[in-house]
């Protein structure tokens, strides 16, 4: 099919090029000019700190939401239960945040029930947990044991489905849902998007092109994204300054293709600038204020590498 345009008509096409409109390649930067992460703040960053202390750093980072962690990494959970629903949901509104995710490992991946209906009555959207199961496995053993894990899983993810819930499952150590392969099957046959991963660099070899397609190779099924690098470690106890080799910005892993892996699959999931200190329990740094400094030198960090992509 031909169209006939004559030369006023070609001149308006291409004025309407130079400013953008209608065309797929303006909408294509506009979309990526506004990518932005959806930052949440994860409690245990800050050790067994009150509650009471942490929830008015969360916009000071430029966050919308908290992740609480219970024992031993963090006690914020478990100040829920101290507190009572009614007092925690009355403090999160008088600083107008969320509850964004509860991160529970010690219940594992089929004990989230209850889990699940207490963060509906609060409103929130996400829990983290891990992939229970050997590790190690690879190929046709991997996919079975996968499929294994998701058909057990399937009870809980009704409810996850009822709850409004997201379950996130960490690709953590010794676990089957540890290797970027364990991740690609997880979410190619999961029977719902109520079930995503939870992505932590970390665990991961330090590969910038690695990591940067699997998360291309996830599009759709990362609900949480851990800002964290492996460094030299989070096991023995290390200087401080060798320490915080674990955030962004610090380390050697290049965050930048990682992120504009994020950009091109536009990842709308929690963002959660992240490390572990020696022994867990502590703050990251001494003092509350010297915390969220440090979490906000990484997100800065984050920021450039965006802006440089």
């Amino acid at each position: 099919m031909s169209i006939n345009i004559n030369r006023r008509e070609f001149g308006l096409l291409s004025s309407a090029s130079t400013v953008g409109i209608g065309l797929p390649w303006s909408v294509s930067v506009a979309e990526e000019q506004d990518f932005e992460f959806r930052y949440i703040l994860a409690s245990c960053m800050y050790g067994y700190t009150d509650i009471r202390k942490i929830i008015p750093e969360v916009k000071k980072i430029h966050a919308t939401a908290i992740d609480i962690w219970p024992k031993v990494h963090g006690n914020q959970r478990e100040q829920l239960d101290e507190m009572g629903e009614e007092n925690f949901a009355k403090l999160l509104s008088e600083h107008d945040i969320q509850l964004g995710c509860i991160t529970q490992y010690r219940l594992g991946p089929f004990g989230l029930q209850n889990e699940m209906r207490l963060a509906r009555r609060l409103g929130c959207s996400t829990i983290v947990s891990s992939g229970k199961g050997p590790p190690n496995l690879k190929g046709s053993e991997l996919k079975k044991a996968v499929g294994g894990f998701i058909e057990k899983l399937k009870p809980h993810l009704a409810v996850a489905e009822e709850m409004g819930v997201t379950v996130a499952i960490e690709n953590h150590e010794s676990n089957l849902i540890e290797s970027p392969d364990s991740m690609k099957w997880l979410v190619e046959l999961r029977p719902s998007n109520h079930l995503a991963v939870a992505l932590a660099p970390y665990h991961l070899p330090q590969n910038e092109k690695l990591i940067s397609e699997l998360i291309r190779s996830l599009e759709g099924g990362i609900a949480m994204f851990y800002a964290w690098q492996h460094g030299m470690g989070c096991h023995k106890k290390l200087p401080k300054e060798q320490e915080l080799l674990q955030m962004p910005g610090r380390g050697k892993l290049d965050f930048t293709p990682i992120l504009s892996a994020l950009r091109d699959i536009k990842y709308d999931g929690w963002t959660e600038v992240f490390m572990h200190p020696v022994p867990r329990g502590i703050p990251v740094l001494e003092t509350t204020d010297a915390v969220t400094a440090e979490i906000n030198r990484s997100r800065q960090y984050l920021s450039e590498r965006v802006e440089a992509i």
